[in-house]
């Protein structure tokens, strides 16, 4: 398992070392968000490509593939479609000066995100490799399963409302509060953890002496939804951009876990 998950991390500096080449030509990297949710899929693919798996590997591996596909498609049209993201521009040098651009993004964009990758996948690389042909799967797999596709629903709807919201011209300069972001101010986000907790859960009843070892990748992306890069750092933004209402739609709904809004 040590070798496959060592050979999994070679293909994945890999790929960003090549990516990193194409920042530079580029002069920006925040193309690199989409690849995160491919990246993890292809990991997953690498993991069950060569072994002798079964019903139990294939489901880990189609959790964690679709999740990362979706994730990967949805932002890469974003990019697409707004261009470079001010984080990025704030986080890298002038690109005009391409040595210290470089430099700063292959340490503190490729790499630091390679190391990530593949810390949050872990329990999906790790229950696929530990998998056994003819391994049944539990009620606790299944409940799992279950958690995985509130997860997804509220990504996908999450994502969906958002994009149709802010494709309404009339709703230029408002805030979001209406379906699931009524009841919570990041659905996707929660979805995020539930999916990632749901591979988790799953893998645990496939090898769980192997994957309580990575449990360090459901904690740490549940910690960066809420307190790093996705929830606190979208809100400081939103704060500066809508003032009030934003303080209001705050003071009435949820932070992160999916709640009856507040009178």
């Amino acid at each position: 398992m040590i070798e496959s998950l060592l050979h999994n991390a070679v293909w994945l500096l890999a790929m960003l070392l090549v990516l990193w080449v194409f920042s530079m030509g580029l002069r920006e990297a925040s193309f690199i968000d989409s690849v995160w949710g491919f990246s993890m899929a292809w990991l997953a693919w690498l993991s069950l490509w060569g072994t002798k798996f079964g019903s139990a590997a294939l489901l880990v591996f189609v959790m964690a593939f679709f999740w990362g596909v979706r994730l990967g498609i949805h932002l890469l049209r974003r990019y697409l479609r707004n261009g470079e993201d001010d984080r990025y521009r704030k986080m890298l040098p002038d690109p005009q000066n391409l040595a210290a651009f470089a430099i700063t993004a292959l340490w503190k964009v490729f790499l630091l995100q390679g190391a990530l990758i593949m810390l949050v996948s872990s329990p999906a690389q790790v229950g696929i490799l530990a998998a056994y042909s003819e391994q049944p799967l539990s009620n606790w797999a299944w409940a799992g399963v279950a958690l995985y596709l509130v997860g997804i629903f509220f990504e996908w709807v999450g994502d969906w409302q958002l994009a149709r919201f802010k494709a309404d011209p009339d709703n230029e300069g408002k805030v979001m509060d209406k379906g699931l972001w009524r009841y919570t101010r990041h659905p996707n986000y929660f979805g995020d953890a539930c999916a990632w907790w749901g591979i988790f859960t799953v893998a645990m009843t496939i090898a769980p002496g192997a994957v309580i070892w990575t449990l360090p990748g459901p904690l740490f992306l549940t910690f960066t939804l809420v307190k790093w890069s996705g929830a606190a750092m979208t809100e400081k933004g939103m704060r500066n951009k809508y003032g009030k209402d934003f303080a209001d739609y705050t003071r009435r709904t949820s932070a992160f876990i999916p709640l009856p809004p507040r009178t």
